[in-house]
């Protein structure tokens, strides 16, 4: 159980929205963030897992904002932003972690499927971040982590998933674009690369024995990512120890991308 520090409770305490913040890499960053005196704002579009993770921030003692966002709604993002900053007075963090992936063969990928990935995994981070900044900026200081991938830095893997690596590898580039961007300001920004992580996003894939030998073979380490790891990193790249870096994408693969 988390006791919230005096810090949590104060004005000074540093704030983060995690987006998708309700599940999987979502919730464990939200538990890391908040184990390191980070003040977290849960954005989701999932009310069942929203009202789940507001009852359990409640039991640690905690009052967070827990808000029912769809990050692909660009008016409910920019009002969800406005909420926090009218709430808290500011923003320090922001956690691009909502996504999808719809894995199948390219030409059995429908057009309307394809816009279905890219408005939740590419626009929707755009939106996320320009709203973001609108708070960071004036402040002069700030952090942005996005959820990549390993897919956005390689083109294999054990089944076709070109909307997926597309995405994630727009993530990547982004990340770079905008950390150029507003480095002056002093906004960082940078990226995780997990490889395969036990969450909703992955449950029926990674029930699946076969494929999951499959994917410990194309890993050094013969592991599965938990989603606690990519946490960890998450919230060191936005900390002070991590002043130095922007523009960086981290991957968490066991060694997957160094083959």
């Amino acid at each position: 159980m988390i006791n919230p520090s005096i810090e949590l409770l104060s004005s000074s305490a540093r704030v983060a929205v995690v987006t998708g913040g309700a599940r999987g890499i979502g919730w464990a960053t939200v538990q890391a963030l908040l184990a390191s005196g980070v003040v977290p704002v849960v954005f989701d579009r999932d009310p069942q897992a929203l009202a789940t993770a507001a009852e359990a921030l409640g039991r640690q003692g905690v009052d967070a904002l827990v808000l029912p966002v769809d990050v692909t709604d660009e008016a409910a993002v920019d009002a969800a932003f406005a909420q926090t900053v009218g709430r808290y007075g500011r923003i320090d963090i922001l956690v691009n972690n909502a996504g999808i992936a719809l894995r199948r063969p390219t030409l059995e990928l429908s057009v309307a499927d394809w816009q279905t990935v890219v408005d939740l995994n590419q626009t929707a981070v755009f939106v996320c971040c320009r709203a973001a900044a609108r708070a960071m900026l004036p402040a002069g200081r700030g952090a942005i982590v996005n959820v990549a991938s390993i897919m956005g830095l390689s083109g294999g893997g054990p089944y076709p998933n070109l909307s997926y690596h597309a995405t994630k590898g727009a993530i990547v580039n982004m990340t770079r674009a905008l950390a150029v961007e507003w480095a002056a300001q002093g906004i960082r920004v940078n990226a995780v690369a997990p490889a395969w992580v036990r969450t909703d996003l992955t449950q029926k894939l990674l029930s699946d024995a076969a494929m999951v030998d499959k994917i410990l073979a194309l890993t050094p380490m013969r592991c599965l990512v938990e989603a606690a790891d990519v946490a960890d990193a998450i919230v060191f790249l936005a900390s002070d120890r991590a002043r130095a870096i922007t523009g960086h994408t981290l991957p968490i693969d066991g060694g997957y991308l160094a083959q």
